[in-house]
């Protein structure tokens, strides 16, 4: 049943990370930029969850962790980004932000309601929840900052939004290594 579950979630993050890095690139948008690197972070959290499904306490931890730095990793690349377009400037495309963040929320509510009856399992499936959560605020923080895009005729939202993208990437990749390192605990002390 996880093992489905899994592949469902990484299909579809795969490809929502195709879709919005090519999107996000035509729309000149950190938000989506930061949002496909996210994508393409679940989509690999997933490909170790499913590595993980039926291993022991200790390779579902080692796994949780991976995926968690790699969180880690792209959320400052996204940070880093923000400030390069910050710096050399960006013209984004509201109408493009707001679809294509749609798209991506629809995608997200659909992961979230897979994973649902997986959340209270082990490290590896609530480090899944974690992600699909915290996917679908990061969509509506894309929606929100397209809007205000059309709005202003400022880029600064979409630079905004994304900053907050790469925290929240960063944040969620902080707990699931604090969840994995948890999880190996009483493994060890066996």
């Amino acid at each position: 049943m996880e093992r489905n579950t899994l592949v469902a979630l990484l299909s579809i993050n795969a490809f929502m990370f195709f879709l919005e890095l090519v999107l996000g690139l035509i729309a000149q948008s950190t938000g989506l930029l930061a949002d496909s690197l996210d994508m393409l972070a679940d989509a690999f959290v997933y490909g170790l969850s499913l590595y993980a499904v039926g291993k022991a306490v200790t390779k579902k931890a080692s796994a949780a962790r991976v995926s968690g730095y790699l969180q880690i990793l792209l959320g400052v690349g996204v940070l880093l980004e923000v400030i390069r377009r910050l710096v050399f400037g960006s013209e984004p495309q509201s109408t493009l932000i707001v679809v294509v963040g749609i798209v991506a929320l629809l995608a997200n509510v659909a992961c979230v309601a897979l994973i649902s009856k997986h959340r209270a399992g082990g490290v590896h499936m609530r480090a899944s929840w974690i992600f699909s959560v915290n996917d679908v605020f990061a969509n509506l923080g894309v929606i929100l900052s397209g809007c205000l895009v059309a709005i202003t005729g400022s880029r600064y939202p979409d630079l905004l939004i994304g900053m907050i993208i790469a925290a929240l990437v960063v944040r969620g990749g902080l707990q699931i290594v604090r969840e994995a390192r948890e999880a190996e605990k009483p493994a060890q002390n066996l």
